[in-house]
């Protein structure tokens, strides 16, 4: 944290989104001119838009909230961690699986190696989003988690939709889509040896104010993609949100534990955003076309085609060329 401590005090002077001279945000911090210089290029890296203008100073393309440890800790009963700069708050979780206990948090406000499904990158630029990861240690076995993503993404719309948001989807097995944008995406990942309790850690990305075009970091985004604050038309309270996120996780993952998938098929069908159109299910070389049918209770999605209803575990949902 040490080498990022400068940065992060000099975001904390911008993230008010005024203009701020070089001399004024180096005096503060106690370094030279070409010092703050070196540092915003170092936070444009992050993918944060930072503006100079001559005569005025350096200048947030737009105000920042960010993400505040006491705010948080206040708000959740859970052990809670803020590493503002970290490589994946998965990883950090994974790494430490042996000591933590059930519900324990991980939050930042930049992953420079956040991952996706399927080994994919994520991309997080810094402060424009909000990247969250949950241990849970489960009795029951790794075989126990099937379907977790599944619940996971039930609990976390339901919970926006208790804060007033509607119009959020879910695409099976794991991501969250506005208007058929993807808005957030849940990754699962575990740790254990058969027979005894599998270790998650259940990691989520949403985008809450990243913007499109204006941040040279979504450029590798290779999907139609939206942030939660075009579904509101606001700025989000991204640490009341998160909170929020955490208690509805705590819940959801404390029920799972004792019902499974119980109760969660007509929830998630209700809130399946391809339900009855037409898909295309995609299993390495193999394609499979038909209407969506939602899911059962073993969490497998289910398709109408030509030889009836079939349920499949894996591969990858879209509608592209359906």
């Amino acid at each position: 944290m040490k080498e990022h401590h400068t940065k992060l005090t000099l975001l904390s002077q911008l993230s008010d989104g005024q203009f701020h001279s070089g001399e004024a945000l180096g005096e503060q911090l106690g370094i030279s001119r070409a010092a703050v210089s070196k540092h915003i290029k170092g936070i444009q890296e992050w993918g944060v838009d930072i503006f100079r203008v001559q005569g005025k100073g350096y200048q947030l393309a737009k105000p920042m909230q960010l993400l505040d440890e006491a705010v948080l800790k206040a708000g959740v009963a859970t052990p809670l961690e803020l590493i503002p700069i970290i490589d994946s708050t998965n990883q950090h979780l994974l790494n430490q699986a042996d000591s933590l206990t059930s519900g324990a948090v991980c939050l930042a406000e930049y992953q420079a190696k956040g991952r996706g499904r399927r080994g994919r990158e994520w991309i997080s630029p810094f402060g424009s989003n909000l990247y969250l990861s949950m241990f849970w240690r489960l009795d029951a076995g790794m075989a126990a988690a099937m379907g977790l993503s599944l619940v996971v993404g039930v609990a976390i719309v339901e919970a926006l939709e208790a804060l007033g948001i509607e119009g959020v989807k879910l695409k099976w097995p794991n991501d969250l889509y506005y208007q058929d944008k993807k808005l957030a995406g849940i990754l699962v990942e575990m740790s254990g040896q058969a027979g005894g309790a599998a270790n998650l850690v259940i990691g989520m990305g949403m985008n809450l104010q990243m913007a499109a075009g204006s941040e040279r970091s979504t450029s590798a985004i290779t999907q139609p993609w939206t942030s939660l604050s075009e579904v509101t038309g606001e700025s989000i309270d991204r640490n009341q949100l998160a909170i929020t996120l955490i208690k509805t996780l705590h819940r959801a993952l404390s029920d799972y534990e004792l019902q499974g998938m119980n109760g969660f098929v007509e929830r998630w069908n209700r809130l399946d955003n391809f339900l009855g159109r037409p898909i295309k299910l995609i299993m390495g070389p193999r394609e499979v076309y038909g209407i969506a049918r939602g899911i059962n209770a073993q969490g497998a999605v289910l398709i109408e085609t030509e030889q009836g209803v079939e349920e499949y575990v894996g591969g990858e949902v879209s509608l592209r060329g359906a």
